[in-house]
């Protein structure tokens, strides 16, 4: 369920349905929405997802389901919650990136 939320998550927030969820977290990392250090844990948990979306004998254990739930908590905070907030304070304070040629 975790790795629909991603792939979910990946799709509202512009990703192309045709492409793996792989790809889909990286063009996410790419324009900024999600941060690299939650992209390399959803990759190093993709595993997970896998296992429970194919036939395998590789157990999930109940770490392992912990794990894939605290990245699916952290993915939903950053977008939604943290993103949010980001604009709006951003938005109230004027801070940002600056077009180019202009001085801080």
């Amino acid at each position: 369920m975790v790795r629909r939320t991603l792939e979910g998550v990946c799709l509202e927030q512009g990703a192309k349905k045709t492409d793996s969820l792989q790809k889909q977290l990286d063009s996410l990392k790419a324009s900024g929405i999600l941060e690299g250090r939650i992209v390399e844990w959803a990759h190093g948990l993709r595993y997970i997802g896998n296992a429970g979306a194919h036939f395998s004998s590789d157990p999930v254990s109940r770490q392992d389901a912990k794990d894939a739930l605290d990245l699916g908590e952290a993915v939903l905070g950053y977008v939604y919650v943290f993103g949010e907030k980001y604009e709006e304070i951003k938005k109230r304070r004027g801070f940002g990136p600056k077009p180019s040629g202009t001085e801080s």
